[in-house]
């Protein structure tokens, strides 16, 4: 259930007051799932969450018309922000399951689209999404990005830079993972932003 915006809560702000802000960046457990091993540690950890912070990367593209696939996605809990590269079939199981659970909120910004784009490479089923720029929007916010967001509540600014680069690389730069997992970890800090200031009510359990 979506609330209404305390008085205390300005609901706009400038490219300036970002630029004035702390830089936020995810300084948590990363894990870059490579292993069977790393698969079974993230199962056993998402299964154990409600609310888990999701995004995605692509690399981006210069050429109009011309679109790339998502590269990687990104999947916050309380201790860990696991990194799953799409490179093959197999790489799809376990986002696939987390997307299709009814159980596990994936909460983040944007979330169509990531879907939609997901679905263009394996045939994914999402369920249970919750798309906080949906929900600045029933507030009456009119920036809904991810940014602004992370400005508005966390007064922290999330740097653009490494947003641009290619998520396609063998290996991915120590700069990209952090990028990647602060990515997934700023929804999840917003979305327990707006349950505190009561911006979303959950139901009761």
């Amino acid at each position: 259930m979506i609330g209404s915006l305390p008085s205390d809560v300005t609901n706009a702000i400038s490219k300036d007051e970002i630029a004035n802000l702390p830089i936020g960046c995810y300084e948590g457990d990363i894990c870059l799932v490579r292993t069977p091993q790393d698969v079974e540690r993230a199962r056993e950890d998402l299964s154990q969450e409600r609310f888990v912070g999701f995004d995605t990367e692509t690399r981006p593209s210069f050429k109009k018309g011309k679109n790339h696939s998502p590269s990687l996605i990104q999947a916050a809990t309380a201790r860990t922000v696991y990194l799953f590269r799409l490179r093959q079939e197999s790489d799809f199981e376990l986002p696939a399951v987390l997307l299709g659970s009814p159980d596990i909120v994936k909460v983040g910004v944007g979330l169509a689209d990531d879907v939609r784009a997901l679905k263009v490479i394996h045939p994914v089923e999402a369920r249970n999404l919750l798309d906080l720029g949906a929900v600045a929007k029933g507030c009456g916010l009119t920036q809904s990005g991810v940014r602004n967001l992370a400005g508005l509540f966390l007064k922290v600014r999330i740097p653009k830079r490494i947003k641009t680069s290619n998520w396609a690389v063998p290996e991915l730069s120590p700069a990209q993972i952090r990028y990647a997992a602060t990515d997934a970890w700023i929804c999840r800090q917003l979305f327990l932003r707006f349950v505190d200031i009561g911006v979303i009510r959950l139901p009761a359990s």
